[in-house]
């Protein structure tokens, strides 16, 4: 069974060749879903990349998480289809209500582009099975909106059932709640984060090859299915 892993594209997305190429050195077949097409094109997981959607205009994701593509994206997610979210598609996420809280300005109010370090905390969603609990990864990060926020009752159910998924170390970029950089849904299937794994899936290009593991723990979960 080959793993179709769709990849949007939106005006204003930067990073979704990056996430093709990332799923293709996984194992698994990228497919490119277009922001104003209704269909999944029988995909079995989809990626929503990262990068300036619509321009960020209004807020970071909040137009794109009205996109034609999102409303099959959000049915899917709800019936247990893989989604992965990196940066702007962690933000849309959020907007679109698949994953709890809200991405604001950085503490600072400065864009970050640096190698950051990440803790794996979860390791029983779709897109980490590949790692070892405790793991400690580099992964590139790029954003100014990049700063997580809930209220704290959000926050204690996020740790009390374990759905943060990657947190920051050696320092919090951005101010995020709880040093978090990314979470995930109840059921384990949509993750969100800020730092870009498809930058980081050869040790020739990027910081680490540590990001791959995302991408293979996705085609192992599709594979299995």
């Amino acid at each position: 069974m080959s793993a179709r892993i769709g990849v949007i594209t939106f005006p204003g997305t930067l990073d979704d060749v990056d996430a093709a190429r990332a799923v293709r050195y996984a194992g698994g077949e990228a497919v490119s879903l277009w922001h104003a097409d209704e269909n999944l094109h029988d995909v079995d997981a989809v990626v929503v990349p990262g990068g300036f959607s619509y321009g960020d205009y209004l807020r970071a994701g909040v137009i794109a998480r009205f996109a034609p593509i999102m409303t099959s994206v959000i049915d899917a997610a709800r019936a247990g289809m893989p989604v992965l979210g990196i940066c702007n598609g962690f933000q849309i996420l959020c907007e679109a209500g698949l994953l709890p809280g809200a991405m604001i300005r950085n503490q600072g109010l400065h864009f970050i582009c640096r190698d950051q370090w990440l803790r794996v905390e979860n390791t029983e969603t779709a897109w980490t099975t590949r790692y070892d609990a405790g793991a400690e990864i580099l992964i590139p990060m790029k954003n100014i909106d990049g700063c997580y926020m809930a209220e704290q009752s959000t926050l204690d159910e996020l740790e009390g059932e374990g759905r943060v998924v990657f947190r920051y170390v050696g320092g919090n970029p951005n101010g995020s709640r709880n040093d978090i950089a990314g979470i995930r849904s109840e059921n384990g299937r949509v993750v969100g984060l800020m730092p870009h794994p498809e930058h980081a899936i050869d040790a020739l290009t990027g910081p680490s090859d540590d990001g791959l593991g995302m991408f293979f723990s996705a085609v192992d979960a599709l594979v299995k299915a």
